[in-house]
């Protein structure tokens, strides 16, 4: 997974629109009506990755030869060497343009074909293909741009001629410094099959074999550009991604983190970032630094609410316990936890500064419930009746108090639960249409991962993973508030503040965060950075929102495993993805938090 090196600067990295394939459709044919040619935005697309792929060679290959690699310094003394891989659509037009233009720049170039019949291929047959009309009496754009590379004598050769040649793959004609993945375009949606299954994984083989780089054109060939899925992780292996008029969406969420490497942008034509699919974020807002006339009461009070014990169960203290820490962590003035008597005892020993209630005394817990300014509910607590029979009561009383509600973990099963009898008895619970009625008015956060909105929505998870943004949408549209659909590119849906400013709701994806975050407890410590962040009323809407949670949680993760410029002043914080766990996280947390306060 991908991190930003400059995540904390505003200076270096802003929010980034993400279209989908339909999108990027739309806004290339609104460009084509208004008269603008699409071979002529081919050639232009193809003519300035040709220099970006000049410029990524010179970095890979200069800063190999500084450090002094005989064996690197002899290769790149003679001509650099491009193997560009084609299939038949406009993605494989770019491809043989790409290859024209490094030809003519000096490069050593060779074309592997995929799916051509051989025919396709004959240079006497060139003039067939020119004069070849379909029925709007237009030669295609990417039989121009095979036409215009044959033309040039550039070196090509059929992958279906030499893939059932092992040696030959590992040989000669298939050696050079960078390799161009230009198969397939936007518009895959399924497995490649056949001779493209092939062809990606000897792709994908050889580059890896030769250390070589390996750029994809738009998106990487198997990557949906819609979703971020890769089906059968059947993909090109990109070191980077040109992508071409707008961001993709794909690029960055689900599998689209593992396959695409580093984007670079090529925007050719003008863009609407208003009308996109959803914004890509790295850089938390600022935060303002606090009055010295304050005190913990200026900072808001949580109110965390699990860590329960089922009969014949240990129970999850450790959760309600890991939300509490990363509350205090976050700023709250100060938190108190409802949670099993026979958790207070380890809570007190790792957050002394906690307040204790027991989880079943209905009458203190709504009594603190009307003292709180958040209330956190979920972790910990347990899915028997009991615990269900909690919920709806606690629920309801924060509902009446009108306070901000962070739902989680356990809260999110009995909220499915309710949903799925609802659905054979209407008028039983009521709960899910007052709390869609509440998150007009107040802050209402929830946070699933695939599995919980699966259960949410009564899907599959494989349905909600093939399109996490309509699974998030649909969470929205049927329980209200805001929403993270957590996962690699975690997901969030806003409404409620966006709509008070007169906008509608907006989904961002988090750009930042990493693979070692994968590991229990990482939710709870969620819920407690986005409650203890709700509490704290002197900060701007901008920092307190459920997106602003979401990046400084996951920039703590990344705090844990970069060693960085950032972080060298704290190198102690460093632990790397394997073995981090979520009660290292409190302490990066404060660390972020204190990188990005405003010091005047």
């Amino acid at each position: 997974m991908q991190t930003q090196s400059n995540v904390f600067s505003s200076d270096t990295t802003k929010p980034i629109a993400l279209y989908s394939s339909e999108q990027v459709y739309a806004m290339e044919q609104a460009w084509f009506a208004e008269g603008h040619d699409s071979f002529g935005l081919m050639k232009q697309a193809a003519w300035q990755m040709a220099q970006h792929i000049e410029q990524l060679y010179e970095q890979k290959y200069l800063k190999a030869r500084a450090s002094a690699d005989h064996k690197v310094y002899r290769r790149n003394s003679c001509r650099q060497r491009a193997s560009i891989w084609v299939g038949k659509g406009n993605n494989g037009g770019d491809g043989w343009l790409i290859a024209y233009y490094l030809q003519q720049a000096g490069w050593q170039v060779k074309v592997i074909t995929v799916g051509y019949a051989t025919e396709d291929l004959e240079t006497d047959n060139q003039v067939k293909i020119a004069n070849k009309v379909d029925k709007h009496n237009v030669v295609s754009d990417a039989k121009q741009a095979q036409q215009i590379a044959l033309s040039a004598k550039v070196n090509y050769q059929r992958f279906e001629d030499s893939s059932a040649n092992q040696s030959e793959i590992r040989g000669v004609n298939w050696q050079a410094d960078i390799y161009i993945d230009a198969l397939f375009g936007i518009g895959l949606d399924r497995a490649p099959e056949g001779v493209y299954e092939q062809a990606i994984s000897v792709f994908n083989k050889v580059a890896q074999s030769k250390n070589a780089l390996a750029i994809a054109v738009d998106i990487p060939s198997g990557l949906v550009a819609s979703t971020g899925q890769v089906f059968e992780r059947i993909a090109i292996q990109a070191d980077v991604t040109l992508c071409l008029i707008a961001r993709k969406f794909g690029l960055h969420t689900k599998d689209g983190m593992d396959y695409s490497g580093s984007v670079i942008d090529i925007p050719l034509i003008p863009t609407q970032s208003n009308n996109s699919a959803a914004t890509l974020v790295t850089v938390a807002h600022a935060l303002n630094a606090r009055r010295q006339n304050s005190y913990k009461g200026s900072y808001g009070h949580v109110l965390v609410i699990g860590g329960n014990r089922i009969d014949g169960s240990q129970g999850m203290g450790g959760a309600a316990i890991l939300s509490a820490s990363s509350v205090m962590a976050t700023g709250a003035g100060k938190i108190t936890v409802a949670c099993h008597d026979a958790f207070h005892g380890a809570l007190l020993t790792s957050l002394p500064d906690a307040m204790t209630i027991d989880l079943h005394d209905k009458e203190g817990v709504k009594a603190l419930i009307k003292e709180a300014s958040v209330v956190t509910i979920g972790m910990g607590l347990g899915r028997d009746k009991k615990a269900q029979a909690l919920f709806i009561s606690y629920v309801q009383a924060a509902i009446t108090e009108k306070k901000p509600l962070v739902i989680d973990a356990d809260g999110l099963y009995h909220l499915a639960s309710l949903q799925m009898e609802s659905r054979e008895h209407p008028h039983k619970h009521e709960l899910i249409a007052q709390l869609r009625q509440h998150s007009m008015d107040h802050q209402v956060c929830l946070t699933p991962h695939s599995g919980e909105a699966a259960r949410l929505l009564d899907k599959k998870i494989s349905v909600v993973e093939n399109d996490r943004l309509a699974a998030i949408k649909q969470c929205a549209k049927t329980y209200g508030g805001d929403w993270v659909l957590k996962g690699a590119g975690s997901l969030v849906l806003e409404q409620r503040i966006l709509e008070q400013k007169g906008s509608q709701a907006h989904i961002y994806v988090c750009g930042v965060g990493n693979a070692g975050m994968a590991t229990a407890g990482m939710g709870d410590v969620l819920s407690g950075v986005i409650a203890g962040l709700l509490a704290q009323q002197d900060l701007e809407d901008e920092a307190r929102c459920l997106h602003q949670a979401v990046l400084l949680h996951a920039l703590a993760g990344d705090a844990l495993m970069n060693d960085t410029d950032h972080y060298q002043h704290n190198s102690s914080l460093l632990i790397g993805q394997r073995g981090l766990q979520a009660q290292d996280m409190p302490v990066a947390i404060r660390h972020v938090m204190q990188l990005i306060t405003n010091k005047n």
